[in-house]
């Protein structure tokens, strides 16, 4: 039995892959914080930096993406006079679980993908001032961003290589995915004893140091070692 809705349901978010007709359909993404230790130490976090504290988990809404071919057009959201970016490498789940073992978790990884992850700093820092949550520092409408993706059984699965941000054709973030401090496998299987992870499911794998704020007009090329390149305007 069909059940009706009382308005048309939304569209489902996709994200487009490397090669192929068919897209991939977004179930929840789910991104890692201070996983590289540069990035750590920016953000005054010095006992993670450190490793005597784990990274840890947040998640954006799957309608905040922005994902197609070609520059992509980010919207400034309100509510902000800092909003900085956030470059990462973005694992594209086929298969899920709960309590996967490290040495299973590179199963379950269809694609890999070059991703923007935006925050608003000024709300951010206000809310962890006041003890809040930070969900609309992160949750916002274009808070995320996805290249196309390419998938595992093409270019492997990432452990090492570069990943880097240009604005405006300066170089703002570069570093190597050697760097993080949980590699991808690590990720899916910590990941997976919190929620039961599920095919749709992209997870952004945190960032390199050199994060800073973004201006209307800004013009974005980003890449990970063997992934399609991401280009993005802030309009």
């Amino acid at each position: 039995m069909t059940t009706s809705c009382l308005f048309p349901p939304p569209a489902p978010v996709t994200v487009p892959v490397a090669g192929l007709s068919a897209a991939f359909p977004v179930r929840r993404i789910f991104c890692v914080g201070r996983n590289y230790a540069e990035h750590a130490r920016e953000m005054g976090a010095h006992d993670q930096a450190a490793g005597l504290e784990p990274p840890f988990f947040f998640s954006k809404p799957a309608d905040a993406l922005v994902s197609g071919c070609g520059e992509l057009a980010v919207h400034y959201p309100p509510q902000t006079a800092n909003l900085h970016h956030e470059i990462e490498l973005v694992a594209a789940l086929g298969q899920g679980g709960a309590d996967i073992a490290v040495h299973d978790a590179l199963a379950c990884v269809l694609a890999y993908g070059v991703g923007l992850d935006l925050t608003r700093r000024d709300v951010q820092a206000r809310a962890k001032e006041k003890g809040h949550p930070w969900d609309m520092s992160k949750g916002f409408d274009h808070s995320a961003a996805c290249a196309p993706l390419r998938l595992a059984s093409e270019c492997g699965h990432l452990g090492q290589g570069r990943i880097w941000l240009e604005i405006n054709g300066a170089l703002r973030q570069e570093g190597d995915l050697a760097q993080m401090g949980w590699s991808v496998a690590r990720i899916v299987a910590e990941l997976s004893s919190w929620v039961r992870l599920a095919p749709g499911d992209l997870i952004y794998t945190g960032t390199p140091a050199g994060v800073a704020a973004l201006q209307r007009g800004d013009v974005l090329r980003a890449g990970v070692v063997d992934l399609p390149q991401l280009h993005a305007r802030i309009v």
